[in-house]
């Protein structure tokens, strides 16, 4: 199979024999049942090549679409003048690059169709434009616009956000005064930003990113999977030892995990698992392809920590008009695909949001782990990688050697704000969720609540199961106390591996461990 990573042009992947997942059915309800539309996806997720599929549709391109869905379904094939426009490959934190994208965009399509010489400002001219290729064609105009945010994703929280956002203000009003020119107009983005700031004037598109109905119009569904890529399936089950059902479990748990509506549709990432397949390996790859240094800055900004935003309901309304922002980060890190929705209440109207799967809580963990400890010698990573390695091997001593050593080598200043008792509870929690959230990606992890209380910590290995508590300026006793008195124990009693509880205390005043006891039970 030839697998079309990092191509995202629709004509190219069906003229080379490319794998391409039939998506031209959900295309043609697109097409027949609305105008306008706004689809927020996560980055690598398959927004261009959508982009890319709707114009070769409304270009009546009908040879590129033999032996797919569309071809039974359309009977018309009518040709369409398509405006294209793609912010994905231009960095927009520079001076003039906006404006100097849109007005080669619009000279381009003045030259093909005509210019009125009258009209000076951008907007005045594509809506122009529009007019011209109409009257020209006799057919309405199709206009699509791939990453619509990026020129302001790229400046967020710099002096030149709200430049870039006025230009596109300016340039997207112009839908409103040609609405009887137009036939189809699609915007893709990561994020939706406010109304006001930036659709000001600008027929409201029907955003379909939470739709059921268009839930799988990016990415790749289990029955996809297992239809498109049974051969690619059984490859890496050859290639990693292992049975088909533990293969795909491991794509599933790597991979897998996304939704977009309340429905629970289980989408995978189509960059990572083409990646997989092609490599026969599975790896990091979307993480690998671009770290979220804004959504980063955005929590410092904000102050906030991911362990206070994870695993919770949210109200639907933050869905309903969700808005990108500094101030409110949550939507642009569920938007961003760093979260994604986990369940739904519906007699509240509330959506968990959690990581989607084992590549993105890595990698984001390990990136936040990285800016807040920030140790002086050791890499994050590596360092749970060797941590988890000692746990498997049952080495506790070296574990607790390893974690006061590793604690002690973050800078005392790593977080300024927790000079004050409350606050420094805070750091201390959150210093050990990052880490053993990190863990618990290379090894079974359990963080549940039980009858008689909420557990601190529970890592499974194959021969260990380690129960922790953690105290602050408290006592290792009093940990382990704590352990027995709620039966945290209790549903392993069965199990046969070595049952170890571990009693931990940080000390605020030195931010390491203080005191470190065990005690071990080994299961029959």
């Amino acid at each position: 199979m030839k697998y079309p990573i990092g191509i995202q042009t629709f004509e190219y992947i069906r003229e080379n024999n490319f794998v391409y997942v039939d998506k031209t059915a959900l295309v043609y309800q697109l097409a027949k049942e609305g105008t306008i539309y706004f689809l927020s996806r996560p980055r690598r997720f398959g927004k261009s090549l959508l982009i890319s599929t709707l114009e070769a549709y409304f270009e009546g391109r009908k040879e590129l679409f033999n032996g797919l869905a569309l071809e039974k379904l359309e009977k018309d094939w009518t040709c369409h003048p398509v405006f294209h426009l793609d912010f994905n490959g231009d960095n927009f934190n520079k001076e003039h690059v906006l404006e100097d994208k849109i007005e080669g965009f619009i000279a381009q399509n003045e030259r093909k169709y005509g210019k009125d010489p009258d009209l000076i400002t951008m907007g005045d001219r594509f809506q122009s434009v529009l007019r011209h290729a109409y009257e020209q064609t006799g057919q309405r105009v199709v206009v699509l616009i791939d990453e619509y945010d990026k020129p302001i994703l790229d400046v967020l929280d710099t002096p030149m956000e709200e430049k870039n956002r006025e230009t596109l203000k300016s340039f997207y009003s112009t839908f409103k005064g040609a609405d009887r020119y137009l036939r189809f107009v699609m915007l893709t983005g990561v994020t939706k930003f406010s109304q006001v700031s930036v659709f000001s004037g600008f027929n409201q598109p029907n955003d379909i990113s939470m739709d059921e109905r268009y839930e799988a119009l990016c990415g790749i569904t289990q029955e996809e999977l297992e239809h498109y890529f049974a051969e690619a399936i059984v490859q890496m089950s050859e290639e990693e030892g292992c049975t088909l059902d533990e293969m795909k479990s491991l794509l599933k748990a790597q991979y897998d995990g996304y939704h977009f509506s309340k429905r629970m549709q289980d989408i995978y990432n189509p960059f990572s698992i083409l990646n997989a397949f092609s490599k026969l390996s599975i790896g990091d790859y979307w993480f690998a392809s671009g770290t979220p240094t804004y959504l980063v800055k955005l929590l410092r900004h904000n102050n906030e920590q991911i362990n206070e935003l994870t695993g919770k309901y949210y109200d639907a309304s933050l869905f309903a008009d969700y808005k990108a922002d500094v101030e409110r980060p949550l939507p642009m890190i569920y938007q961003s695909g760093y979260f994604t929705i986990k369940g739904y209440d519906r007699r509240r109207r509330r959506y968990l949001l959690d990581f989607p799967n084992d590549e993105v809580r890595k990698g984001f963990l390990s990136v936040l782990a990285a800016g807040y400890l920030r140790p002086r010698h050791e890499e994050v990573t590596s360092w749970v990688a060797d941590a988890v390695d000692l746990l498997e091997d049952g080495q506790t001593d070296a574990l607790r050697d390893s974690f006061t050593a590793f604690l002690s080598d973050i800078p005392y200043d790593a977080h300024a704000s927790t000079r004050t008792p409350e606050l420094s509870e805070k750091h201390f929690q959150y210093t050990f969720y990052l880490i053993l959230r990190l863990m618990g990606v290379y090894c079974l992890r359990i963080e549940q609540t039980q009858s008689l209380g909420r557990v601190d910590c529970i890592l499974e290995t194959p021969a260990y199961i380690y129960i922790f508590e953690f105290k602050l300026d408290g006592t290792a006793d009093e940990a382990l106390l704590q352990i027995e008195e709620k039966g945290y124990a209790t549903p392993y009693l069965t199990d046969k591996r070595e049952v170890v509880r571990i009693g931990v205390v940080f000390s605020s005043q030195t931010r390491t461990i203080a005191e470190w006891k065990e005690e071990r039970k080994g299961n029959k």
